[in-house]
Parts: C-alpha cells; sequence; structure tokens
C-alpha cells in the first residue's frame, strides 16, 4: 500500500486514535449504520479505534476489517475481542490488491485510511468492483487545513503546517477532506454525497477540550516534533512555543474548531 503513516505505530498513538474514535463517535459515525446480514469491508482499520464503533451500530452486519500492518491487526484484534463483538473477521491485505471476488460486499468503509495514501483516487478504483451493483462506499478524512483557534498563534499555524508538510513528504495528504468529491466520483461511484462535520469546542464542552483538543489533534501535532524540528521545519524554541500555544486553546477563554468530511457514494 503506497504511503506512510507519518504519526507512528506507537501505543501511545494507538491511544490517541481511540481518543479521537471514542470522541467523535456521534459526529463522524452517528449515521453510519449497516442492516442484519450485509457484508461490510472496512479498508485499512488500523489498530480496531473504527471497527469497534462499526461493530457496535451494526451488530448484525458481517464485517471484515483488512490492513497491511499485523501490528495494527493484532492491536485491532484485541481490541475488539475485549469489547465482546462477534461480527468482525480480520485478515491482513494491501487494500490495492485484495483477494475478495468481485462484488463480495454491500458495503465498504473507509476512515481516515486515503490521506496516507500517495494514490488515493488508485485505492478507491480498486476496491469499486469488490462492490455488488448498487453497494455503497462512505469515505471519512479529516483537513488540517481546516484548523482555526483562539487565541491565534502563527507559531501553532506553522506547527501544523509542519505535520501537513511531512505528511506530504511521505506521500500522503493532511489536506485531502476537501478533495474527497472529486476523489470518489473520479473513481467511478455515483450519486456521491459529501458532508462536513466540524468539531466544535469551547470551555462549555469539556469532554471535548480533552478528547479532541488536548488528546486527539494537539497530541498527534506534538508527536511529529522530533521528525519537525530534526528537519530544521521550525527551531526547538518556536516548535515548543507553537504546541504550547495550540494547548493553550484548550483554556478557560480558548476555542478550537476542525472540519472533517464523510464522503458517501453507490457503484
Amino acid at each position: 500500500m503506497s504511503g506512510n503513516y507519518v504519526h507512528g505505530y506507537t501505543e501511545r498513538e494507538a491511544e490517541r486514535l481511540h481518543d479521537q474514535a471514542e470522541t467523535l463517535t456521534g459526529l463522524l459515525h452517528g449515521d453510519t449504520r449497516y442492516p442484519a446480514g450485509s457484508r461490510v469491508l472496512e479498508a485499512g482499520c488500523g489498530t480496531g479505534a473504527q471497527t469497534v464503533i462499526l461493530a457496535r451500530n451494526s451488530p448484525d452486519a458481517r464485517i471484515t476489517s483488512v490492513d497491511i500492518s499485523e501490528a495494527s491487526l493484532e492491536a485491532a484484534r484485541k481490541r475488539v475481542r475485549d469489547a465482546g463483538f462477534k461480527n468482525v473477521t480480520f485478515e491482513a491485505g494491501d487494500i490495492f490488491d485484495l483477494p475478495y471476488e468481485p462484488g463480495s460486499f454491500d458495503h465498504i468503509f473507509l476512515c481516515f485510511v486515503l490521506e496516507h495514501l500517495a494514490d488515493p483516487r488508485g485505492a478507491l478504483e480498486r476496491l469499486r468492483p469488490l462492490l455488488r451493483e448498487g453497494g455503497t462506499i462512505t469515505a471519512i478524512e479529516g483537513d488540517h487545513g481546516s484548523t482555526y483557534f483562539h487565541p491565534d498563534s502563527p507559531y501553532a499555524r506553522r506547527a501544523i503546517g509542519c505535520l501537513v508538510d511531512l505528511q506530504r513528504e511521505a506521500g500522503g495528504n493532511a489536506l485531502i477532506g476537501r478533495e474527497l468529491y472529486p476523489l470518489v466520483t473520479g473513481a467511478g461511484y455515483r450519486d456521491v454525497h459529501v458532508s462536513p462535520r466540524m468539531v466544535y469546542v469551547d470551555s462549555s464542552r469539556p469532554d471535548l477540550v480533552r478528547g479532541f483538543t488536548r488528546l486527539t489533534f494537539t497530541a498527534m501535532v506534538e508527536g511529529v516534533g522530533e521528525d519537525a524540528v530534526g528537519r530544521g521545519l521550525m527551531s526547538r524554541e518556536d516548535w515548543e512555543r507553537g504546541v504550547a500555544d495550540l494547548y493553550r486553546t484548550a483554556g478557560s477563554d480558548g476555542v478550537f474548531c476542525y472540519t472533517f468530511f464523510k464522503a458517501t457514494g453507490r457503484k
């Protein structure tokens, strides 16, 4: 699978992904539910943070979750097993070369996968034959360019820019959310609809202050600090100020906004 996971495969990153998934469950997944008996392919399941939500929302669907990383699959199996779900099968596989017969699935689901691929449209094209006629695809992505906050800080904005730059160097695209409509339609799907899902955080929403501003977004930016400083993208002093300013937006007078994009289409 082309592209590299810029955030790494550490235990802390697995925890961050779990925090993100649980914090955003209603916003991103509340309208994703599959009928009993549906055959669902989760393409790129990672450590299973989204898998448990899929299994919970569609307990009578038959979910096949694939990932190219054996370490991620092991973590995903444990996460789903610990949650008590029995409707998920895990398999190792590259989404550009999956072994399933045409029409094997009623639905395909991808979440935070396309942003890490050098050829996201190609991935969507390769997945399309696996759907039955009339089957659906759902793709969810973020867009780091949609971030804005108070108090504003050029250092914080540059730190976010470093993450965008590093992900581009790794073959991915941290601004892919805004591209979902042309990507999905260009890959041959019809009836494509994209809905923006904004996360708005202020101190009246302490669950989001902790779960999104601190533990999801700022932790994600903070995690690439050594790379950013080591490659000379920012000085260590400026980087540390940028991260501190992002945490500052989680204060009592802080505000943080970010937009995800959810695309659905049909074969």
